[in-house]
């Protein structure tokens, strides 16, 4: 939905809009949002009604956590999924329902968005495996770690994609090497999940993943739904980390007897209707092709790899494989700044900045980790260091990735002309059209 739209550009009023943010959210799919005006319908709170619309939306919430527990072959018998707001709380549960022990150790790496890495730190100590100057995850200096500081680390944290350079971890060799070390395994499937088909295997395995996050705002849901998978032994040790109704079965004053899973882990009254519809959107998906559209993504991303690399003074980061996210700069221009003319002349969404992910962006520019975060926080975030990420889907086509090069390579050719008619605007903090293209712009809006 909303691929269609047009919006004011600085030379157009009806420009068409070209999303390449879906590593941030991506739009909603069309007949599943048709399908939102039935379950509104028959919508009504979840588990504790006797009415037949209760009944009837328990049992679609029900069964939207088994559908997206199969979409990732997790054992049902063994595993629970619990619904969250988003991967961030999904991660942030794991981190508060892991049973720590003096001296445990979570082992991230430095690729990792800040919500798989900020949660572990206020719960035990961290160690981070560096990555290579592409940015790729130096898996030998991560077995050198295992092996270091066995047996204390209980938990490999880390992404199936990054979420900047697009780079894919053998998510299955990774577990069987943390495994190896009496590890668990935690994957942040947040872009990887929604491109290309995952499977968890079975426990049994030595390659099986322990725990598995993802969103459903980034894999075509309306809503904003999260999803946390992991063994229901764990989660039946010690107290939820959020209580309340619907995660007890009994209460006095003295004793409380908790509620089965996941109810117990799902406090208050849920996000029915974005369970139901990312159930309905993995379904769709599975339905078109998982392999199809990973295949036709793959080709799309190759593409756009080589017609942007080929723009004069352009950098691109990273390295193969890796999934449809590209994340670059153009010499000479501030990212938000490019970010900027992308947006204003030729309707482009695109994401700037660190997204959220620092101290890999810093990595990957070169940037000392030793440099006082004090020397940033004097200027505005549109001077700090950064990139212009592009983020592609299945939707996204060759006609728009040539539309973004032919404006990559005007603002390549014309770089003064571009800079002057884009200044900083210190009210703002941001960059702005010239004021003089302002008023234009204006005056068309009537």
């Amino acid at each position: 939905m909303g691929i269609d739209c047009r919006v004011p550009t600085r030379r157009s009023l009806h420009a068409p809009y070209v999303h390449f943010d879906n590593a941030a959210s991506t739009p909603a799919l069309q007949p599943v949002v048709e399908r939102l005006s039935d379950y509104l319908h028959w919508y009504s709170g979840v588990h504790r009604g006797i009415g037949h619309k209760s009944l009837l939306s328990s049992h679609y919430y029900d069964k939207s956590h088994d559908i997206t527990g199969h979409f990732v072959k997790a054992d049902l018998e063994r595993d629970t999924v619990i619904f969250t707001k988003n991967t961030t709380e999904a991660i942030n549960k794991l981190a508060c329902r892991f049973p720590w022990q003096a001296g445990d150790l979570v082992i991230a790496t430095e690729m990792e968005h800040h919500s798989n890495d900020l949660p572990w730190r206020f719960q035990t100590r961290v160690e981070y495996v560096p990555v290579d100057e592409k940015g790729r995850l130096q898996t030998a200096v991560l077995e050198q770690m295992l092996r270091k500081y066995y047996p204390h680390t209980r938990l490999l944290a880390v992404c199936g994609a990054s979420n900047v350079t697009g780079h894919i971890n053998d998510i299955h060799y990774l577990a069987a090497l943390a495994h190896e070390y009496g590890a668990l395994i935690l994957v942040d499937g947040a872009q990887l999940v929604p491109h290309m088909p995952v499977d968890m295997k079975p426990h049994s395995d030595p390659a099986h993943i322990d725990f598995l996050a993802f969103s459903g705002h980034k894999i075509y849901a309306p809503f904003g739904c999260g999803v946390l998978i992991g063994p229901r032994d764990l989660f039946r040790q010690g107290n939820p980390d959020q209580t309340g109704g619907g995660t007890v079965s009994l209460v006095t004053r003295e004793e409380i007897i908790w509620a089965g899973l996941p109810d117990r882990e799902e406090a208050g009254s849920p996000n029915v209707l974005g369970a139901v519809l990312l159930a309905d959107t993995l379904q769709y998906l599975q339905q078109l092709g998982l392999e199809r559209m990973a295949a036709y993504e793959e080709e799309l991303t190759r593409y756009a790899l080589e017609t942007l690399s080929a723009i004069p003074g352009i950098t691109v980061y990273g390295s193969q494989p890796r999934v449809g996210v590209i994340s670059f700069n153009l010499s000479s221009f501030p990212h938000a700044q490019l970010g900027s003319i992308l947006c204003h002349e030729g309707g482009f969404g695109v994401r700037t900045g660190c997204f959220c992910a620092q101290a890999y962006v810093r990595r990957l520019l070169g940037i000392s980790f030793e440099q006082s975060l004090s020397d940033w926080s004097q200027v505005s975030p549109a001077h700090w260091p950064g990139m212009v990420r592009i983020s592609l889907a299945a939707y996204n086509t060759r006609e728009e990735i040539d539309q973004l090069a032919s404006l990559l390579r005007q603002i390549a050719d014309n770089p003064g002309y571009y800079k002057r008619l884009y200044p900083f605007s210190p009210c703002q903090q941001e960059f702005l059209p010239a004021l003089s293209s302002q008023r234009d712009w204006l005056g068309k809006l009537g």
